[in-house]
């Protein structure tokens, strides 16, 4: 027996010294955004945010500039309409050369003469882009972004003598070849972000890489969706089995409304799984929805911290089983309304349905909120002149269809009256429906 006791006492102690070298080894994965890198003030910010982290292995994922992405979304839209896009794209060349500077002072050259390469690149993309093919032309141009942003960030980390390679998502994360929303090739997109962290990580203890994109096998680029770095992150993290996910924002966590626009804002302190991906589906903006299910899936823990006070917790979203009874208040801004209506007196049938949902599936269009009459259904959607334009053109032989946009989408989690009655004043009220403890409005802004 004695034998016996010394034996599982060696391997117990055997089993911690591994759990606890093996969890040391985990890396993590940070996500900075726009506004966390949007000047040089906000990058040395974030410079010093890693040094908080000395002993761990880091995979930086990081967005495009400040409003670099909407920058570039108005050049491919002038460039489509066959306009002047040299004053846009000089103003961008202007803004990221101007943080240069500022990181850099007096030994810019090699990083603005790098910055210069990267817009050659992205005239010659305009050039080739075409009409007819949207949605690829979409991401070729607005990807740049990012390869701008990585690449200053990679120099600057340099010089500040980080030990830092840079992993290009593209070659990692495989996706299919629905632009614009692409699908990941999950067994592929490991194998390959394993075979690269192995080897960048043998030396190194961070390695930086852009969030939002992704490629197919046959070397074209693709995008995850708009606002899509929070996505790639989890798919860093689900392929490497990271030890935790932080999202670095400009506010202090996860909070039930818009500080911006909701007076006393409240801060969660932790959401499970199950609710955060309740409020991500509903609109909540901190989070990107397709972020959550991966990181469930392996059971990885997903903080949100304030960049400009990393000292403080923020909100950890993981498994447990806490519920929130305080309201949520959600707005969603850009929103259309479209109602698809018979004009013949029949009835809104299943096959009617099926044919409005097959179109919305082929172009790509989420529902955000929907509701039907006998002779009519309508749906609210982000606003996407694009897509949009192509789904009612499709189906404006089988209905009369009335279109809205520019509207709000409020949404209510654990909704009480006077909170709904104060959500509906003052704008026009387009759509709305209530259940048990949600309520939703469409109005005008």
């Amino acid at each position: 027996m004695e034998y016996l006791f010394v034996l599982t006492l060696n391997y117990e102690k055997i089993a911690a010294y591994f759990a606890i070298h093996y969890k040391k080894e985990r890396m993590q994965v940070f996500k900075f955004g726009g506004a966390s890198i949007k000047d040089a003030e906000a990058v040395r910010n974030m410079s010093e945010i890693l040094k908080r982290f000395p002993d761990e292995k880091i995979i930086i994922v990081v967005s495009a500039m400040g409003k670099t992405t909407n920058a570039l979304e108005e050049i491919l839209h002038l460039k489509l309409e066959d306009l002047s896009i040299d004053t846009a794209i000089q103003d961008l060349f202007k803004y990221h050369a101007s943080i240069i500077a500022k990181l850099f002072e007096n030994d810019e050259a090699k990083t603005l003469q790098l910055l210069e390469q990267i817009f050659e690149d992205l005239k010659i993309k305009l050039a080739e882009i075409e009409k007819s093919k949207y949605d690829e032309s979409y991401d070729s141009i607005i990807s740049f972004g990012e390869m701008i942003s990585s690449s200053i960030l990679l120099e600057f980390l340099v010089k500040e003598r980080f030990p830092i390679s840079k992993i290009d998502a593209k070659d990692c994360i495989r996706t299919d070849e629905t632009f614009r929303d692409a699908l990941v090739d999950w067994e592929q997109s490991k194998k390959l972000i394993k075979k690269v962290i192995e080897s960048e990580f043998t030396q190194n203890q961070f390695a930086i890489t852009q969030g939002f994109l992704g490629g197919t096998k046959h070397g074209k680029t693709t995008t995850l969706g708009r606002e899509g770095s929070d996505f790639s992150a989890a798919i860093f993290a689900y392929c490497t089995n990271a030890k935790a996910v932080t999202i670095w924002k400009d506010v202090p966590g996860i909070l039930n409304g818009d500080p911006k626009k909701i007076k006393d804002a409240v801060l969660y302190q932790e959401l499970s799984y199950q609710e955060a991906a309740e409020m991500t589906y509903y609109g909540a903006s901190v989070i990107h929805p397709k972020t959550i299910k991966p990181l469930a899936n392996a059971g990885i823990p997903m903080h949100v911290r304030s960049f400009s006070s990393p000292e403080k917790g923020g909100t950890i979203i993981h498994d447990c089983k806490i519920v929130h009874e305080i309201p949520c208040i959600i707005i969603k801004e850009k929103q259309s309304l479209i109602t698809f209506k018979l004009t013949d007196f029949t009835f809104i049938t299943e096959a009617l349905f099926g044919k409005i949902f097959e179109a919305l599936n082929r172009h790509h269009i989420k529902i955000n909120m929907m509701q039907n009459t006998a002779i009519s259904f309508s749906i609210c959607v982000n606003d996407d002149l694009h897509r949009l334009d192509q789904l009612m053109n499709e189906l404006k032989n089988d209905f009369s269809i009335l279109y809205n946009k520019g509207l709000e989408l409020i949404t209510i989690k654990n909704c009480n009256d006077s909170l709904v009655e104060r959500m509906r004043a003052d704008k026009e009220i387009y759509m709305e429906q209530r259940t048990r403890k949600n309520y939703q409005v469409v109005k005008g802004v």
